[in-house]
């Protein structure tokens, strides 16, 4: 007797016809015409069911912010801090915490069940850090938040970061963040990464670094990191964020660059929704859209994964938490149009990020968390194309979210009167 039946599953590998028996939070079988009864039977009708959405880079202390203190006029990176800096002492702890349990709504719906969010420490308060800390433990029951210690200011530019880095660290902050290009020297930039993984290594904690967001071809951090990672045995436990400047970097060099990043264990992280709304703003004609070099990096075997980023805050004023939104534009820009390369883009906001995080028991087999999305969508690339309707989520076993499967209804002569949105 099983708790829940999700029967005539299509996975995203491929195999048909599937079903996935599930009792006591974890999946217990998977396979065609599982001959036992449940509490709870869900009838996939042959539509995908996927591990859930996973936000390898967000920001939630912004989330929602949008038009507070004013709007970003120029939809720069540099005027998006700007802003960002006029809002901190602003915040408090009440509207931080609303904002992100909103988001946190938004994102179940959607069937993004886990995120990694970036949270400023450059304010003495470490009031963001404080309200993000109480909304981990109470979103816990239903998605798991993973924390990064992120000085937004530089941790060498702003005073007194490193020593509130350290403080939010000690208070239950997950991951060391770091944002070297921002700092007032290349030099300062380099020093600063040194610092911050060595601080990781010490306290045994993973690394996510703002990297190179830039449209300079010779902002290198990434190579920093990629040294350090290796030199101090975190292979495995890093990530570069953004990594935009290699949009612009010398091929030669980029040839180099990307052994190096696999030979490190470093994982990539693009957000497409911003990396091309952000750079390219001084560029005339041709215009740079500076995401990292995707194809590339998937082909020398580097873990990359998409990000959102940003939802309606300072540098983004549009967004809904979707992560098929992300892997959509993240397709286009990149120019992943072949099967295979499509299915990346679905692995970029499932698999690849669930393996950045660290995420005990993800998946589809036996053993793992009965953690699904069940998808008006019968193989991923339909799914990126139609940003497909989530029909179910279910996080350890639990449906949290139901929606009904989306159909037109038309009045068109000589054509049938109902058409559903999954192909």
């Amino acid at each position: 007797m099983f708790d829940l039946i999700v029967r005539h599953c299509t996975l995203p590998d491929g195999r048909r016809h599937q079903d996935i028996g599930i009792q006591q939070g974890r999946i217990v079988a998977v396979q065609p015409a599982l001959a036992a009864n449940a509490a709870q039977e869900i009838d996939a009708a042959g539509h995908l069911v996927s591990p859930p959405f996973v936000d390898a880079h967000f920001h939630m202390d912004s989330t929602l912010s949008h038009g507070q203190p004013r709007i970003n006029q120029s939809g720069t990176l540099l005027e998006g801090i700007a802003l960002w800096g006029e809002l901190k002492p602003q915040l408090t702890q009440d509207a931080v915490i609303e904002r992100a349990l909103r988001y946190c709504d938004w994102a179940v719906a959607k069937g993004l069940l886990a995120i990694r969010s970036h949270v400023d420490i450059c304010d003495p308060r470490l009031l963001a850090a404080e309200a993000l800390l109480h909304v981990r433990e109470q979103v816990k029951p239903y998605l798991d938040l993973q924390l990064v210690a992120f000085p937004q200011d530089g941790v060498l530019r702003s005073p007194q970061a490193m020593s509130l880095l350290q403080r939010a660290l000690d208070m239950g902050v997950d991951v060391v963040g770091g944002i070297p290009h921002f700092e007032r020297t290349t030099a300062d930039g380099a020093e600063s990464v040194r610092i911050l993984c060595e601080l990781a290594a010490e306290r045994g904690l993973r690394v996510d670094m703002h990297c190179d967001e830039s449209d300079d071809p010779m902002s290198r951090h990434i190579e920093t990191l990629a040294f350090h990672a290796q030199r101090l045995g975190l292979q495995g436990r890093v990530a570069g964020s953004h990594l935009t400047s290699m949009h612009s970097m010398d091929n030669y060099y980029v040839s180099k660059l990307l052994p190096l990043i696999k030979e490190a264990g470093v994982a990539a992280i693009a957000n497409p929704l911003i990396n091309i709304t952000l750079q390219g703003r001084h560029d005339s004609y041709p215009k740079r859209r500076g995401m990292t070099r995707v194809p590339e990096m998937l082909a020398c075997g580097i873990d990359v994964a998409f990000g959102h980023d940003c939802v309606m805050d300072p540098w983004y004023s549009l967004g809904s938490g979707d992560m098929l939104e992300v892997a959509h534009m993240g397709l286009h820009v990149a120019q992943m149009t072949s099967q295979e390369a499509m299915r990346q883009c679905f692995d970029a906001v499932t698999t690849a990020p669930a393996r950045i995080l660290g995420l005990e028991g993800y998946g589809l087999e036996p053993g793992c968390r009965a953690d699904l999305v069940l998808l008006q969508a019968h193989d991923p690339v339909e799914a990126i194309r139609l940003r497909a309707n989530r029909l179910a989520v279910i996080r350890r076993g639990q449906v949290l979210a139901r929606t009904s499967p989306q159909i037109a209804t038309l009045s068109v002569p000589g054509r049938p009167d109902s058409v559903s949105f999954s192909a």
